[in-house]
């Protein structure tokens, strides 16, 4: 390895250890999906997105007490077995939207969630001229609607019809005794803004009633398992006052204008802050009233409009709702005909009351900011009677009953995508400090690569720098001493040839040539790593050197693979010819030989120098300058005697697979 290995070899060791962590992102298994489409940031926003929205939908607040739960069939022992439920509406609608409400229970491991839901079910609407109807849409399972708590919506883009049906292919258990059955705690039909299906005609194909809490009836009366908690505006508590039995009180709002009147929504008082309740479901309902609507103040024009009789707890709810016939009116009168009973008072009279009251005109509550005025004050009245159209209830602003419906079937859909969000967003999280804790493991063995590597390379450097210093002394010690010794030899042979100026001009160009090449090797000891000029052609200079040291004696010189001499890097030329030179300088100088063979063959194996003499043979060991010779160039190197008399210097270089002909 060299300086400018230094580098190259820093850089693997980096991108070796930074394509450890590749592994990391292959690591999850799992199918593409549009979550893991998805970047963190994407889902991050996603996630802050959810939790936006989700504060701007209704709660699922669950109402207590007692009261009418929904429609139930008949019970099966397993889940296959086909129900229907059939709502006639009396007329024919445009349908934008149906909403299924599923009866909850409450599971000791799992919380609240819907009980005897069909897990596949379809819905078919049609018209009197069309018997058999059209499906609308089909439930199989596989859209995971279940497990829920929320009622389901189920668009339906406007088609006109005059009855729907449910029909259940699958059903689910009830957790009761673990039987089969379909079980729904309120169907709506929205048209627009109106509940076509309210309190209207229904069929099923079995009706079990268990008690008085379960009928066919209850699917269409408009009562819920839900409070109405909206995610807006302010609590407003009920109004509350007393009611003499013996006298008719009534309760008069003033619309400023006349009005179709529809639908009327009665708002139940929230019963107490506390738990358990201090009051029963019942507690300030009439069991008796009469709405009447006029356009004199008087009521001398009065109509009625509905005759509300509300015999047990299970005709009434939360949130009460009837439709009227639709006739104009300015002025609305509702009449307390049999008061409820109070079950913490001593006295006579009763206390009744409202949380709000809801009259309906196209759609709209034309009953709301109203005035609104009493027929018998009572000076115990602590509550403003305004606060029955204020558009509030116990837990802050009255939604109309679809968006209702719709913000708490959002929610379900939301919150069932949060948890699919969260959940990825922590795998990715773990991903993450997965990959962080291998960062740090990579990072420390990435600082221990790199002092490991400045170690190496101060070591190398060092070595380097010996062997510099090495080559250095073996070419003062091989080329310019063997350059100067020569040079005195041809000083001396000059001065015997004094009389005779062609061999004195010979012996003068001779030596110049020498000066020259010991000038070169200077420089060349000085920037031994930039040795430019010196055995560009290592077969040539090999030759001249022959020629110039062995004048005198009977040498053969032969080459087998030029171009791959050629092809050496210069260092390795250098060495080589100078270990080369070595061997002739120590022949002529000590082994009195008078004929010398030289034979250089070079494949792609490995590159051998062979020299022989004809001399006396070595003295001891082999010379101390060819051994270092030898070692610079790692090679190795052989040297002894011949059977025929003689020296034998032989040295192998083998080529290495990464090259030393670059």
């Amino acid at each position: 390895m060299t300086l400018n290995d230094m580098p190259r070899t820093s850089i693997i060791l980096v991108t070796a250890l930074l394509l450890a962590i590749l592994p990391v992102r292959a690591t999850s298994g799992e199918a593409p999906s549009q979550l893991t489409d998805l970047s963190l940031v994407h889902l991050e926003h996603r996630l802050s997105a959810i939790d936006s929205e989700l504060g701007q939908l209704a709660q699922y607040s669950l109402r207590s007490g007692t009261g009418a739960i929904g429609y139930r069939s008949n019970y099966h022992d397993d889940e296959f077995h086909r129900e229907w439920v059939r709502i006639d509406f009396g007329a024919t609608h445009p349908i934008d939207e149906v909403v299924l409400v599923p009866v909850i229970r409450r599971d000791t491991k799992t919380g609240f969630e819907a009980d005897g839901f069909p897990k596949h079910f379809r819905l078919i609407a049609g018209t009197v001229d069309a018997p058999d109807g059209k499906m609308i849409a089909e439930f199989t399972g596989e859209q995971n609607i279940l497990p829920r708590i929320a009622p389901l919506s189920i668009p339906c883009g406007g088609v006109t019809a005059s009855w729907i049906q449910i029909e259940a292919e699958r059903l689910s258990l009830r957790a009761f005794d673990e039987r089969y059955v379909l079980q729904l705690s309120e169907i709506m039909v929205f048209s627009e803004q109106k509940n076509v299906a309210l309190h209207k005609s229904v069929e099923s194909r079995s009706n079990r009633r268990d008690g008085l809490a379960w009928d066919k009836r209850f699917i269409v009366d408009g009562f819920v398992p839900y409070l109405m908690d909206a995610a807006t505006g302010e609590k407003s508590v009920a109004f509350i006052d007393r009611v003499d039995p013996r006298t008719v009180s009534s309760l008069t709002i003033d619309l400023g204008a006349p009005a179709s009147i529809s639908r009327l929504h009665l708002h139940a008082i929230e019963k107490s802050d506390f738990l358990p309740q201090a009051l029963p479901s019942d507690f300030g309902i009439p069991r008796r009233m009469r709405l009447e609507g006029a356009n004199h103040p008087d009521f001398k024009d009065a109509e009625t409009l509905i005759d509300l009789r509300l015999n047990t707890v299970y005709d009434m709810s939360p949130i009460m709702m009837w439709d009227l016939p639709g006739s104009t009116h300015r002025y609305l009168r509702l009449n307390i005909i049999v008061p409820p009973a109070d079950p913490v008072s001593s006295s006579r009279s009763s206390r009744f009351g409202f949380t709000e009251i809801e009259l309906f005109s196209n759609g709209k509550n034309v009953a709301l900011g109203k005035t609104v005025t009493g027929t018998q004050p009572s000076t115990q009245v602590r509550r403003s009677i305004d606060l029955l159209t204020d558009g509030h209830n116990f837990y802050g602003a009255i939604l109309p009953i679809r968006e209702w419906m719709h913000q708490l079937a959002r929610r379900h859909d939301l919150e069932n995508e949060r948890l699919r969000v969260e959940m990825e967003l922590n795998r990715r999280y773990d991903r993450q400090k997965t990959n962080l804790r291998r960062m740090a493991w990579l990072s420390a063995l990435l600082a221990a690569g790199i002092g490991l590597t400045i170690l190496i390379d101060r070591v190398l450097r060092m070595r380097q720098i010996r062997r510099i210093k090495q080559r250095i002394a073996a070419d003062l010690h091989d080329e310019l001493g063997a350059n100067l010794h020569t040079i005195g030899l041809l000083s001396d042979l000059a001065k015997e040839a004094v009389d005779s100026p062609e061999e004195l001009n010979e012996l003068l160009d001779r030596t110049r040539v020498f000066t020259e090449r010991s000038g070169m090797a200077a420089r060349y000891c000085t920037n031994i790593l930039e040795a430019k000029g010196l055995c560009d052609d290592i077969v040539e200079d090999m030759k001249r050197a022959a020629s110039r040291l062995l004048a005198d004696l009977n040498y053969d010189l032969q080459f087998e693979g030029e171009d791959r001499l050629r092809r050496l890097k210069p260092r390795k030329r250098i060495d080589l010819f100078f270990f080369y030179k070595e061997c002739l300088h120590n022949i002529i100088r000590h082994s009195g030989a008078t004929r010398v063979c030289a034979r250089v063959t070079a494949d792609p194996k490995r590159i051998r120098l062979t020299v022989t003499d004809n001399g006396h043979g070595l003295n001891g060991d082999v010379p101390a300058s060819l051994r270092r010779r030898a070692r610079l160039l790692g090679a190795k190197l052989e040297a002894g005697p011949q059977e025929t008399g003689g020296t034998l210097i032989a040295l192998t270089l083998k080529i290495r697979n990464y090259g030393i002909f670059k």
